[in-house]
């Protein structure tokens, strides 16, 4: 066990770590389930990015909306402890079903106009979220051409694929449908991000929170293949999605995940946004 992180633990809950088991952290430092001598059990994060954000997340969704996410017992920039939740990343056709249910009910949770109250993360990109009246707007500046600029700062964007990247920011008021009202969401559902037990989602993890139009939530399930036909039926029979979703606007929000991924990763997604920005036409 690191002694470092044993102490701390020791020091910020009052009981002491009898054992460590290293989870899945996926993009934002280490995770590990932690045992401590009073017989709770918890999971500690630990890394370089500012995990109090996370903390302040998922207070949020506890606070505003019903949709299951762990308890956080302590957190600073370095360090995060959260309540453990006994389940897995699998997910059978119920649990698809419970997950569309939580997500209709939390894009119920509106506000006055899309943002968010601080400023976020989506694993360690900063999402701007100043308060904005129109989502093309936002959804433009804010996501698309916020993370564009970022990529070609890195190296990692080329300049034609960044035009290509503003001419459909110029044309979002004819790409996209500004909704009813602004809808919270979780911001980065995706397979590792929910644990589901017995036909249950128990846990929505890691989130990557504002208020948004709700289809843009859809169309990063869609790109991540994190659900199947189950999920989409019951979102549709619960909440409704517009048409032209499938057939067009998925392939528009599909573009912000791609953007972070050619940011931080590069590899084959360079190639994958230029083939969703022909898609569309661009």
């Amino acid at each position: 066990m690191d002694p470092e992180l044993v102490d701390r633990l020791a020091a910020e809950l009052g009981a002491e770590p009898v054992e460590l088991t290293e989870l899945d952290g996926g993009m934002i430092g280490s995770v590990s389930r932690v045992d401590l001598d009073d017989g709770r059990t918890v999971v500690a994060k630990v890394g370089d990015t500012p995990l109090d954000v996370e903390a302040f997340m998922l207070r949020y969704l506890a606070e505003e909306s019903d949709l299951p996410v762990p308890d956080v017992s302590y957190a600073d920039p370095e360090l995060l402890v959260l309540s453990h939740v006994d389940a897995e990343s699998a997910f059978s056709p119920a649990a698809e079903r419970d997950a569309a249910e939580h997500l209709c009910r939390l894009h119920d949770v509106s506000a006055d106009a899309f943002g968010f109250p601080r400023d976020t993360l989506t694993g360690p990109v900063r999402q701007p979220n100043p308060w904005t009246d129109s989502w093309a707007e936002f959804f433009g500046e804010h996501r698309l051409r916020h993370v564009a600029d970022l990529a070609v700062e890195k190296g990692a964007l080329s300049a034609s694929l960044r035009e290509r990247v503003g001419a459909v920011v110029d044309d979002l008021d004819s790409l996209l449908t500004e909704p009813e009202g602004p809808s919270l969401i979780h911001g980065d559902v995706w397979t590792t991000n929910l644990l589901a037990c017995d036909g249950e989602i128990r846990a929505f993890l890691d989130p990557a929170c504002y208020y948004a139009h709700p289809e843009v939530e859809l169309a990063y399930v869609d790109w991540t293949d994190t659900f199947d036909d189950a999920f989409f039926t019951r979102y549709r029979e619960s909440r409704g999605i517009e048409s032209g979703f499938f057939e067009r606007r998925r392939f528009v929000y599909r573009l912000y995940p791609l953007l972070v991924h050619v940011h931080l990763f590069g590899g084959r997604y360079p190639t994958e946004l230029a083939e969703t920005l022909e898609r569309l036409g661009y």
